[in-house]
């Protein structure tokens, strides 16, 4: 017997900036880091949505941030991904306002005019970020001495995807505009398995949007989940840990494999975010800010798993989301109004509304 909580959310507060969020990362329960395309970072403390600390003069769009946390200090230092730079700083500096001159470290990982870096991913042993650039390469960014490795198999694409799954912290999966996703170990520089999404072809043999890989992300139970530019999701399980009856880790990690993958559509736009909010609660949002909550339930008796929608909403007030953020207690939405201007919009469960819904295996 399964038993699975319904979830509902209200719009707690709406917070605007002068230009769009295009990121967003938690450093601890109380701290909220915000990145905006005008090359800047906010701070926000999560009790009084005051701006604690901020970063300007970044060199581009600030695109992904990865906060690491260190001894003796409550705020975390951040890894910013910005134009062709990584850069490391330290938050708990004196100083309010910071720039690229108070970089710890700043690192160019790209030379090309035209390649930008888009997304970064932290290994479970916290040793090394992975980087994914617009030319289609992936690298790695060893934390140690800042040394920098350029992977070999790239896509023919955008990258704007990665993550690293739980541990096993040397192997990655990236998502790219080529339609693909690839598995593989970065210390060996071998592919483990790929997985193409096929165009989707409506009744009558009419083709929808491109299924470019637009947003992925991996749960701590190792469960893969990508959105695509058709509004499709693919959700991959790799008979990891909680979502079978395997107790132990798998010599290999197989959420690629078809067999071990469910791929639906859920939406009639480009799914452009997404994130769990515990191993087996994903939130997707759409480009136009549909935001969706389901509940992943593993089926022991038919060896397959039913995805539950338990919410779903319009955020009022965004005209494209770009990035989204939860945790067991909140869901946090950015992205931009008709202006241009940035809108963060902060979502809190509704502890009222529970609804247990018990179905029979």
């Amino acid at each position: 017997m399964v038993e699975s909580a319904k979830k509902q959310y209200v719009l707690l507060r709406t917070l605007h900036t002068p230009a769009q969020i295009s990121c967003l990362a938690f450093g601890h329960a109380g701290h909220l880091f915000v990145g905006s395309s005008d090359a800047t970072l906010r701070v926000y403390d999560m009790s009084t949505l005051k701006v604690l600390k901020g970063i300007c003069g970044l060199e581009g769009e600030v695109s992904s941030i990865v906060c690491l946390k260190r001894p003796g200090s409550d705020l975390r230092d951040a890894w910013i991904a910005h134009g062709q730079k990584v850069s490391k700083f330290k938050l708990d500096s004196p100083k309010m306002i910071q720039d690229t001159g108070d970089a710890l470290s700043n690192l160019k990982v790209t030379d090309e005019l035209d390649d930008v870096v888009n997304e970064l991913a932290l290994n479970g042993n916290k040793s090394h970020l992975a980087f994914t650039l617009d030319s289609g390469v992936i690298g790695i960014i060893a934390l140690a001495d800042c040394s920098i490795q350029k992977l070999t198999i790239k896509h023919d694409g955008i990258c704007g995807s990665v993550g690293f799954i739980p541990d096993r912290p040397r192997e990655l999966v990236s998502g790219g505009y080529d339609t693909y996703l690839i598995h593989q170990d970065f210390v060996q520089g071998k592919e483990s398995s790929r997985r193409q999404i096929d165009a989707h072809v409506e009744e009558g043999g009419m083709g929808l949007s491109p299924p470019f890989i637009t947003s992925m992300t991996l749960s701590s139970a190792s469960v893969i989940a990508a959105g695509t530019a058709d509004g499709r999701l693919l959700l991959g399980f790799g008979a990891e840990r909680g979502f079978s009856a395997q107790t132990k880790k798998a010599k290999k990690w197989d959420g690629l494999d078809p067999q071990n993958s469910l791929l639906i559509k859920i939406a009639e736009g480009p799914i452009v975010a997404l994130t769990f909010a515990e191993p087996r609660r994903l939130i997707t949002s759409t480009l136009m800010g549909v935001i969706t909550h389901f509940n992943l339930i593993y089926d022991q008796a038919k060896g397959s798993v039913v995805l539950q929608q338990t919410f779903r909403n319009e955020s009022v007030g965004l005209v494209k989301v770009n990035t989204l953020l939860a945790d067991d207690k909140r869901l946090v939405v950015g992205g931009f109004d008709s202006d241009g201007k940035g809108v963060l919009q902060i979502w809190k469960q509704d502890p009222s509304f529970h609804i247990q819904e018990v179905r029979s295996t």
